[in-house]
């Protein structure tokens, strides 16, 4: 396991470790990197580094290909989709704590 200096707390893995978690070979990483579905970040010495958040983002375009039968154009466009879900629900947790703030402050008021 190597440390980046960019995520200090965070273990990253090089390409041979990090394929070898998620099934699927080197080259493969090296591909999904040259298309654009994962941006692993590097050492100072240029080696990529995947971090856990990168494993889980590989291993969702692996169960969205092999399992789901999704290309992976689709699987890129499913990805986006999902974080625009969350971005969303995190819009709208926030939205309803200020909802209930500003109902509150109008019920102490009257």
């Amino acid at each position: 396991m190597v440390f980046s200096s960019q995520f200090q707390e965070e273990p990253c893995f090089v390409i041979s470790i990090a394929a070898r978690m998620v099934g699927v070979h080197a080259q493969t990483l090296r591909y999904y990197e040259r298309v654009g579905l994962i941006w692993p970040s590097r050492s100072i010495g240029k080696q990529r580094l995947y971090s856990p958040a990168d494993i889980a983002r590989i291993k969702r375009i692996k169960e969205l290909t092999e399992d789901l039968g999704v290309n992976l154009a689709g699987a890129e466009i499913i990805l986006k989709l999902l974080k625009r879900i969350d971005e969303l629900e995190d819009t709208l947790t926030k939205t309803q704590t200020t909802l209930k703030n500003i109902q509150a402050r109008v019920v102490r008021k009257s």
